[in-house]
């Protein structure tokens, strides 16, 4: 799996490529919150458009990050779920937790920041 980390105003923008998965979870949880507190976001955005799959481990970083954005006052939102890890989501009833959006543009405005 492979992320890239972008500065959009007060929102950390993820953009997450392969597979969200127990072999890789952790070091994703971990960088991502390394990388809010170093630049003090309080917003994630996950653009999961070239998300393949998650599994139970990977479902579990999101929370988890979306509990330490909560804490500084922030939230968690993702932007292009794709068709197959949407589903895992729906039986997990997981997405009840998240704001998803279709694209990353209406998911920044949700957030007052302008889209680049």
């Amino acid at each position: 799996m492979n992320y890239e980390f972008e500065q959009l105003g007060t929102t950390l923008k993820v953009a997450v490529d392969g597979r969200l998965v127990a072999a890789c979870s952790e070091s994703f949880q971990n960088q991502v919150l390394e990388r809010m507190e170093n630049e003090s976001d309080k917003n994630l955005l996950l653009d999961l458009s070239k998300m393949t799959h998650i599994d139970s481990s990977g479902l579990g970083a999101l929370v988890f990050l979306l509990q330490k954005a909560s804490a500084k006052g922030g939230t968690v939102k993702l932007a292009c779920l794709q068709p197959r890890p949407r589903i895992i989501f729906e039986i997990t009833k997981v997405f009840r937790v998240f704001e998803i959006y279709d694209t990353v543009d209406a998911a920044l405005q949700s957030f007052g920041e302008a889209a680049n």
